[in-house]
């Protein structure tokens, strides 16, 4: 199955649990993407005392999960691409939701 993982918030415990999930779904031979939007670039800045994101991320990336960020929201955000995702358009989002059997938001 194809899944889309739509990540829009900069709450660690939303964005560590959805990185949790698109892990799992590997682990259970799903093909997943993740998209950064809006709060979600934001994304490696979000580590806590309890809460291991960018840990959560770099699995993720290992495994051979895809990561795209929207282009705009990391200028918005004033946030430096990074070498763990691709910077993407709303026309990359449109195609991995199109593609997807399914597709989750957090």
């Amino acid at each position: 199955m194809k899944v889309g993982i739509i990540v829009y918030s900069n709450d660690s415990e939303t964005v560590w649990n959805a990185l949790r999930f698109a892990n799992l779904a590997l682990s259970m031979g799903d093909e997943v993407k993740v998209f950064l939007l809006g709060e979600g670039v934001e994304i490696e800045s979000l580590d806590t005392d309890k809460i291991n994101v960018t840990e959560q991320l770099q699995t993720f990336v290992n495994k051979q999960g895809k990561v795209l960020a929207c282009g705009l929201c990391l200028e918005f955000h004033q946030v430096e691409a990074s070498s763990l995702y691709t910077v993407a358009t709303m026309k990359d989002l449109y195609d991995m939701v199109k593609e997807s059997d399914k597709t989750v938001a957090f």
